[in-house]
């Protein structure tokens, strides 16, 4: 089988990565295609991934519009030229190409519809089949949608795939033990980001103001840091940072994604922005699991007296831990899933709809 594999940012070379290996391994024949974002890039090399880079992304909404059909084009005469049989990835591209050409795709989607209008009108209607977390059942308007029981995340920060590696600690100058915390900054130029903020620059400094009493800080971004915030940059390897986040005392930021990986690491995550409320994985992560807590901005000081109350109760990453464990009981591997998924479709998207408890095989 020949399968294509699309990466629309850095989250997604993760979400595919064991996905990638295991069905080369199983003598598949994979291709890759990127846009050109630099930290994606980076980390395809570093796992030895070939790929294929389409283009360059933009901030600007009729920019995008026009890249958009860019990727397509040269995606399109990728699949014609090499037969590609299925595409998968969180990508309105692939969608799009399926219905031009003899590829089926598949797409990975684990956001609420309300929050991401522009890829459910203009990605869901066109692919083949639709995979999201069970957590959005009932919430989603493709009706033929199929729903397992796990998150992004679990692809590769599940046990079956991810060995913390304390040495991240050493590299940064670290102790066993000692506090520190992880902090990112996301930069809200999505398209489904319009209107929508995370932390003040005023908050960021009261955040860091806040933080240095109780441990070492560590910022992450995604773009450009504040003058006054340079000091605290960690520019860790993209390869290392789930190892680090795994060690932190704590994460805080605002940030949707490693919200929801340090929380199913087990580190206590805390996230401010303007989708809290929203995200249906990440609510069911705070009120079913108890491994995060979502705050608004207008709640900032609400945030930090939950952080205080936090760092003051005794065992807090063992009792993360303990969540964490909760949670894995209910959930599945989402790459053995995915790896069984594809190698058997489409028969494997009639059994999963006529039995979807099949999917607890994959533990």
């Amino acid at each position: 089988m020949k399968i294509l594999i699309d990466i629309g940012h850095p989250a997604h070379v993760h979400l595919l990565k064991n996905f990638y290996f295991l069905t080369k391994e199983n003598g598949h024949e994979l291709f890759v295609t990127v846009k050109n974002i630099k930290s994606a890039l980076e980390l395809l090399s570093i796992l030895g991934i070939n790929y294929l880079n389409i283009g360059n992304k933009d901030d600007f909404i009729m920019s995008k519009a026009i890249n958009q059909i860019k990727y397509n084009k040269k995606i399109f005469d990728l699949v014609n030229k090499n037969k590609i049989d299925i595409g998968i990835g969180s990508s309105v591209n692939l969608a799009h190409v399926s219905k031009l050409t003899n590829m089926k795709s598949i797409i990975l989607d684990d956001d609420d519809d309300e929050v991401e209008p522009l890829f459910v009108k203009f990605a869901h209607p066109f692919c083949d089949t639709l995979l999201s977390p069970d957590v959005l059942r009932e919430k989603r308007k493709k009706k033929d949608t199929i729903y397992y029981a796990g998150y992004h995340e679990l692809a590769y920060l599940h046990p079956n795939w991810f060995e913390p590696d304390s040495s991240v600690l050493k590299e940064a100058g670290l102790n066993p033990g000692e506090v520190f915390f992880i902090i990112r900054f996301n930069a809200f130029k999505a398209y489904h980001d319009i209107r929508k903020h995370g932390l003040s620059f005023r908050q960021k400094l009261r955040l860091v103001n806040f933080l240095k009493d109780y441990g070492r800080i560590f910022i992450t971004t995604e773009r450009d840091i504040e003058s006054e915030l340079q000091k605290y940059q960690y520019k860790a390897s993209p390869d290392k940072i789930h190892h680090f986040l795994y060690y932190a005392t704590m994460f805080v930021g605002d940030s949707q994604t490693m919200t929801s990986e340090a929380a199913v690491l087990g580190t206590p995550a805390i996230r401010c922005n303007t989708f809290v409320g929203r995200i249906s994985y990440l609510e069911e992560e705070e009120h079913k699991y108890g491994l995060t807590y979502g705050f608004a901005p207008n709640q900032f000081d609400k945030m930090l007296e939950k952080i205080k109350e936090l760092l003051n109760t005794p065992n807090l990453k063992q009792e993360w831990q303990k969540r964490r464990q909760r949670m894995l009981k209910d959930k599945i591997d989402v790459t053995a899933f995915s790896v069984w998924f594809v190698e058997n479709y489409p028969e494997s998207a009639r059994i999963m709809r006529e039995n979807p408890e099949v999917q607890y095989r994959f533990r």
